[in-house]
């Protein structure tokens, strides 16, 4: 079961992710197979240049956090980055190579972990431009 302390970490990666325009995310409680990891972190980006946008946000937010990233792989490319915080394992895929790698398919037996997005602020609808 994932710790406390890996769902607040889940909870960081989540909410960069979106900031970025991460896309399909999807959590996976992986401690029972894999005893040193609690959680992976499937997100998808629009492009190579999105993939790395939401790796780098993830990495900063993470180390905001108090996170330190233990290894990062694929950034060079940007189709598919792992970044791997201890608990969390992040992976963030080009559309293409997430539905070919189907990670989803291959952890099936992992139960979901949920969690929520931040809601962004929103342009309120009462402000009138001061500039008249």
């Amino acid at each position: 079961m994932a710790s406390a302390e890996s769902l607040n970490m889940l909870d960081i990666a989540v909410n960069a992710a979106d900031a970025k325009g991460g896309e399909d995310l999807v959590a996976l409680d992986v401690s029972e197979p894999l005893p040193l990891v609690d959680t992976f972190l499937i997100v998808t980006g629009r492009n190579e240049r999105n993939v790395a946008a939401i790796a780098d946000e993830i990495e900063d937010k993470m180390v905001e956090g108090g996170y330190k990233r233990l290894r990062r792989e694929g950034r060079a490319e940007s189709r598919w980055v792992l970044l791997d915080f201890g608990d969390l394992v992040v992976h963030i895929f080009h559309q293409e190579e997430r539905a070919f790698y189907a990670l989803e398919r291959l952890w099936k037996d992992c139960p979901t972990v949920p969690f929520e997005i931040a809601t962004r602020p929103t342009e309120d609808p009462d402000f009138t431009n001061a500039q008249g």
